[in-house]
């Protein structure tokens, strides 16, 4: 059975120490919130997390680097962060800053089995720096490695018993890329019921669990109310 009555449930056996975890979302925006949180309360320590970015003070993935669970972060974007970038000023935290479209492309290629793609993003920066360079009608390209983590932790809108995903808006960012290049890929959904072959977004195939989202109020990264509105 794929479907689990909890997140403890759902990555009980999963999780160890020095492992490197893939977790959709953008911002606050489609976070599996209920895995992250089973994750910080499982203690695993010393962890790789691959995210777009470390969500905000408080919420999410902030949740681990506030217990201090987190060694070292792949990512595109920290701006919203104050302790992330504390504790990588402090030197406790390694960082790999990725282009946000290396990055997603570097997670969708580990989930189609491309172990390597070159890329013209970052040629002639610090980003290319060890890394292989080669010419593709004339121009310069740097070879990039696939990402496929030991675990990949997504939240999408609507999931079926079989682990057939559908999103919902924005929410959906990077789920679907994180989803199918997990070794082992756990899902948290808003609704569970079946899904129409055209609505479904990720395919069963890359999910081996499933578990009910709890219901909470959703957190808004920033909150812009336009003035003088007529």
């Amino acid at each position: 059975m794929k479907l689990h009555d909890s997140a403890t449930d759902a990555v009980a056996g999963l999780l160890r120490d020095g492992m490197t975890i893939a977790v959709g979302g953008f911002g606050v925006s489609g976070n599996p919130f209920d895995l992250i949180e089973a994750v910080r309360d499982s203690g695993a320590r010393d962890l790789t997390i691959v995210s777009n970015n470390m969500g905000i003070d408080g919420y999410g993935l902030g949740l681990l680097l506030e217990a201090r669970l987190v060694s070292r972060v792949v990512a595109s974007y920290v701006g919203e962060n104050k302790l992330f970038a504390r504790q990588y000023l402090d030197g406790v935290l390694e960082v790999e800053f990725v282009p946000q479209g290396t990055l997603a492309e570097r997670l969708r290629a580990g989930g189609a089995g491309v172990a390597a793609f070159y890329t013209r993003t970052g040629v002639g920066t610090p980003l290319a720096a060890g890394k292989e360079v080669a010419e593709f009608d004339g121009v310069p390209h740097v070879l990039e490695k696939a990402i496929r983590p030991d675990l990949s932790l997504v939240h999408a809108h609507r999931g079926d018993a079989h682990g057939n995903l559908r999103y919902r808006l924005t929410a959906r960012n990077f789920n679907p890329v994180v989803a199918a290049a997990g070794i082992v890929t756990v899902a948290q959904v808003e609704r569970v019921g079946g899904l129409d072959p055209d609505d479904v977004h990720t395919p069963g195939i890359h999910v081996h669990r499933l578990v009910p989202a709890r219901p909470r109020e959703k957190p808004i990264e920033q909150r812009t109310v336009r003035s003088g509105v007529l």
